[in-house]
C-alpha cells in the first residue's frame, strides 16, 4: 500500500506525513476543535471513527513507512487515551526506521495518575504538546478541561518531556481571544522546549 492508497479514516496524508487517527475520544472539550462544531472533515478526510483501529489496522493504514517523512499520532481525539495501542504501534513503526511524532494535549500523566513519558519516549522521537494558553483561566475558556488541575498538568508534562524526548514543541493557536502568543512562547522557552504558532481553523 502506497501513500495515495492509505485508509482515509485510520490514516491521512498531509505535507508528506502520515497522520494516524487513533481515537475520537478526548480529554478536553476545546471550543475550537472541529468535531465540537459538528465538523469531522480535515482537508477532505473524514475522521469520524465508527470503530477504533487496533495496532494491525494502523500499521496497515501506514503502508510502506519509508514513503513518509514521519508518522504522526493525531486525528480528532487524544491519542494517549489509547496508550497501549499508541505504544505498540509506535514501537513497530520505530523499529522500521520511520520518524514517529505524537501530537498530544499533555494530559496523559494526569489521566493515568503516574508518569508515562519514559514509556512514550522509548518509541517516539518527537512530541508536540498543545499548550494553548498562558494561564489556567484562559486555558479553561478555550479548552474546557473537566478539572482545575489540567493546566498545571500540561506544564508539568512539558517540563518532564524536555528531559526525555529528542524534540519537544509547545503549540498555541494564534487568533483565540485572550491568548498571548508571546507569553506562551516565553513559557516554552523557560521549559527548554521549542514553540510553534498554529493557525485558527487550520488542522494538520
Amino acid at each position: 500500500m502506497n501513500g495515495s492508497e492509505i485508509n482515509s479514516t485510520y490514516a491521512y496524508s498531509l505535507h508528506g506525513n502520515c497522520y494516524l487517527n487513533v481515537t475520537n475520544r478526548c480529554t478536553l472539550r476545546c471550543r475550537f476543535c472541529p468535531k465540537f462544531n459538528g465538523q469531522w472533515l480535515v482537508q477532505s478526510y473524514g475522521l469520524k471513527l465508527y470503530r477504533e483501529p487496533d495496532v494491525d489496522a494502523l500499521i496497515d493504514a501506514v503502508g510502506d513507512a519509508s514513503t513518509w517523512k514521519e508518522v504522526v499520532f493525531c486525528g480528532l481525539g487524544e491519542p494517549t487515551l489509547r496508550l497501549g495501542t499508541v505504544l505498540e504501534t509506535a514501537r513497530r513503526l520505530h523499529e522500521s526506521g520511520v520518524r514517529v511524532r505524537l501530537n498530544t494535549d499533555g494530559l496523559s500523566n494526569h489521566v493515568y495518575g503516574h508518569d508515562v513519558i519514559p514509556r512514550l519516549a522509548n518509541v517516539i522521537d518527537a512530541v508536540s504538546v498543545s499548550l494553548n494558553a498562558q494561564t489556567a483561566a484562559v486555558y479553561a475558556v478555550h479548552c474546557r478541561p473537566r478539572d482545575a488541575g489540567a493546566y498545571p498538568a500540561v506544564l508539568d508534562f512539558l517540563y518532564r518531556a524536555s528531559d526525555c524526548f529528542a524534540e519537544v514543541t509547545a503549540t498555541a493557536i494564534d487568533g483565540l481571544v485572550g491568548v498571548d502568543m508571546d507569553t506562551c512562547a516565553e513559557i516554552a522557552d523557560k521549559m527548554g522546549v521549542s514553540f510553534r504558532r498554529r493557525e485558527l481553523d487550520k488542522v494538520g
